[in-house]
């Protein structure tokens, strides 16, 4: 079978493979209980017992008594990722409601496959582990929360929830025998509580934020500065947003929309009628909107499509929203309401059952950049308590309660000012936002990094210069050697190393998959250096092809050759691929990066998993600080460019594949060529390092990676066997004028002819004999 279809067949194994959803919809605990012994749940524990109720529920026995019970997280909350995949755990619980293990069986994040190592995610679940979680199950605390580890925060948070969840569900199914909720007394005592739905009017901002129909976060630069500095982190404290700790660090409203009168006032008669319309019977709605340095969305919603940020929890449950729940809104409807530059309307999740009637929170994560790559985090609360004149309170018959003690209860919390802990208190005042509208998070990033965007810009301009006046220093072979490593030595060190700006080909597949579903240009702002860097690259393309970037500004480009150009100086031997075997390695690039585009379109979760044929990763973002495997496949390709120059380059880079394809509509052709290049002269197509010059002379622009090394052959008179004649010929007519001007004297001999060197091979000038005829 020939290898290309033999690589289709392997591609299309792979798709339908990855193609099959989970098994049943049943619970899978059985599935993955052969993975872990007993005694890893429960010390001295020596057998599992039979599956038990819906969702399954596994006992297990320490001889012939019971030590608690093992479940899979997936079966009882969700635990969807950025996969979009469930991330499968194995929960270890005891009779009184105490976590006892956790396991990490099966998952499809792609962080914790080719990024962070796994045990650091197993290590930031392991505190749950000891926790009983009866009092969160009665609503007494706050569910607990994992270490959050940097880089993977959506995945750990979206762990931690589903394990807390799930154990607070069981619990209060009284399936362990210690459920935590209200004992039927107590509930029957308890007065009925509903929102009132003919309760309906407008009103304008001061009233709904003087009632608490709003609930307020404000908090200063100071006083994030101040949180972590409590916390024991000094670098975050150090490192704050602005330079001003009196700074707005976010100023953040919340209010439940799906009430009549909130979300009249809030939304406006159509928005509200809007919203009706799209609610299901008992589904709810927040609106949730802020100012200031800090931004409650972030980026990681364009990313994974989770808010990360915030999360709305009620009795111990806990829910993130995900772009499907989220409406971008551009103001707010009511009378005096400040302009806030972010505004999000979210619908609950139809599997959050959302209690309007009783007390819930919204909790904010504060995330701050410590270093170059840690973040250090904060959590604050934002209580709200829907106030009683939205509510229909029915007392119970000799329970002793009335509707004023359930009002007074339910109306409590709702102050005027703000809530949370108390480096979250504001200091008393509600200045209007109104006419200091805080600049776009995006454009916030951008200022912030301006150093560094102008160091891109300033090395982007330098580039054009050498483009437009290519001519100009190619007849310079010597300055133009140099300076094409010092280049490739900037794009290697400060471009890669440092500033981690490496293109990919999950941006061209993130970016296509954004186009064809909901397309937001604020998560590509968001990264400036890429930004810039993408955008120098399609302008480029309509001038030059490809070259540009795979020549010039590849990180990981100039890593291979600047290290052949070490080995050649070290006389390593280079190996020549023969030509026919050379053309015939082309296309491997391109399958690979049509498969990882097919892929794509299924998932670009998994095709970001085996993007990791580009060692972009771990070569230059992670400076080869990976699990072994990764390391050595990157040195592995490095090691074979050292005897074939940019090998990864030629055949496998799905990121040049990628390029070529626009490529091929650049406007100009910049790259000159002389009749007789070719037939017969080979010079160029023989010395090309990436051997893209064609036997017959033709340049193959799909692969040229624009080095200008056959330029600086084409305005050689030294070594280009045309150039050769042109210099011979006017240096004849010189001597013949030279001659006649002295009366008629013959000119001297000719001067020696000397030895010229190029990449290591001596060149010897050939003579006017030598060289060929057009």
């Amino acid at each position: 079978m020939p290898p290309l279809i033999r690589i289709a067949f392997v591609l299309l194994a792979v798709l339908i493979g990855s193609w099959g959803g989970p098994a049943g919809a049943g619970g899978r605990v059985q599935e993955f209980l052969p993975r872990v012994q007993p005694s890893e749940l429960f010390p001295g524990a020596d057998r599992f017992g039979p599956a038990e109720g819906e969702p399954p529920l596994t006992p297990v026995f320490r001889g012939g008594s019971l030590a608690g019970y093992v479940y899979l997280n997936a079966d009882f909350a969700n635990a969807t990722g950025y996969s979009g995949k469930p991330v499968n755990m194995l929960v270890s619980i005891d009779p009184a409601g105490v976590i006892r293990g956790v396991r990490l069986v099966d998952h499809k994040e792609p962080i914790v496959l080719v990024g962070i190592p796994e045990r650091r995610i197993v290590e930031a679940m392991n505190v749950l582990v000891g926790k009983d979680l009866r009092p969160v199950a009665s609503g007494a605390e706050r569910p607990p929360q994992v270490d959050i580890v940097s880089g993977a925060t959506v995945t750990v948070l979206v762990m931690g929830d589903s394990v807390v969840r799930s154990a607070v569900r069981l619990i209060r199914s009284g399936r362990l025998g210690a459920s935590g909720a209200p004992s039927a007394a107590s509930a029957a005592a308890s007065p009925r509580r509903s929102v009132d739905p003919d309760r309906s009017e407008v009103r304008d901002w001061q009233a709904l934020l003087g009632d608490g129909s709003v609930r307020r976060l404000s908090l200063t630069v100071g006083h994030a500065n101040e949180a972590f500095r409590r916390a024991g982190n000094r670098a975050a404290a150090d490192n704050p947003e602005t330079g001003d700790p009196n700074d707005a660090f976010i100023d953040l409203y919340v209010a439940p929309v799906s009430v009549p009168t909130i979300g009249r006032s809030l939304l406006g008669e159509a928005g509200y009628e809007q919203l009706r319309a799209r609610l299901k019977p008992g589904q709810q709605a927040i609106v949730v909107a802020g100012d200031g340095a800090y931004s409650f969305k972030g980026s990681g919603y364009v990313r994974g499509g989770i808010f990360d940020r915030i999360e709305l929890i009620q009795d111990g449950q806990g829910v993130r929203f995900r772009d499907r729940h989220h409406t971008r809104l551009g103001d707010l409807a009511a009378a005096g309401a400040p302009e806030l530059r972010e505004i999000a309307l979210f619908v609950v999740p139809e599997e959050f059952r959302l209690d309007l009637a009783e007390p819930w929170q919204l909790q904010l994560l504060v995330q701050r950049g410590v270093g170059a790559r840690d973040k250090a985090f904060l959590t604050y609360d934002l209580p709200y308590a829907l106030p009683d004149r939205y509510l229909r309170i029915e007392p119970v018959q000799g329970s002793g309660t009335g509707p004023q003690a359930a009002g007074a209860a339910a109306s409590a919390p709702a102050g005027r000012g703000a809530a949370g802990p108390p480096s979250a208190q504001a200091n008393g005042s509600e200045t209007s936002a109104a006419g200091d509208l805080e600049e776009p998070l995006w454009l916030r990033i951008w200022k912030a990094d301006a150093t560094r965007i102008g160091i891109t810009g300033a090395a982007l301009v330098v580039l054009t210069a050498i483009f437009f006046f290519q001519d100009a220093l190619v007849r310079r072979p010597k300055v133009h050697v140099w300076v094409r490593r010092g280049y490739l030595a900037f794009t290697l060190v400060w471009l890669g190393w440092y500033a981690n700006a490496q293109l990919s080909v999950v941006n061209v597949l993130t970016f296509t998959n954004s186009l064809v579903t909901k397309f937001s240009w604020e998560f590509f702002l968001a990264a400036p250096l890429i930004f810039i860097l993408w955008a120098a690259v399609a302008a480029a393309l309509l001038f030059w092809g490809r070259g540009p970037f795979c020549g010039w500004l590849c990180p990981f480009g100039a890593l291979q050759e600047l290290s052949n150009n070490l080995a050649r100086w070290l006389k390593v031997p280079q190996v020549k691929v023969p030509w026919g075997l050379h053309e015939r390695l082309w296309p491997i690039k391109y399958i690979i990066f049509l498969g990882l585009f097919g892929l794509s379109l299924y998932s670009v979760a998994l095709a970001e998993i085996f993007a990791e044929v580009e060692p972009f990763k771990t070569a230059i973002i992670l400076k080869f600080a990976r699990d072994w495997p990764f390391a050595v496949y990157a040195l592995t390709l490095l090691a074979a460019g050292l005897f074939v120059e940019r090998f990864f380059c030629r055949y496998l880079c799905p990121l040049g594949a990628a390029l070529a394809i626009p490529g091929r509509i650049r406007m100009f052709e910049w790259l000159k060529r002389w009749p007789d290049c070719g037939s017969p002269c080979q010079r160029c197509a023989k010395e090309c390092p990436v051997q893209s010059i064609h036997p017959e002379g033709q340049i193959n622009v799909n692969e040229c990676i624009y080095c200008m090394h056959c330029q600086e052959l084409y305005h050689d008179d030294r070594r280009c066997p045309h150039m050769i004649q042109v210099r011979l010929k006017r240096e004849k007519r010189e001597a013949l004028s030279s001659s006649s001007m002295r009366g008629g004297k013959e000119p001297g001999a000719a001067p020696a002819r000397p030895v010229f060197t190029h990449r290591g091979d001596p060149i010897r000038e050939s003579s006017a004999s030598d060289a060929p005829t057009a």
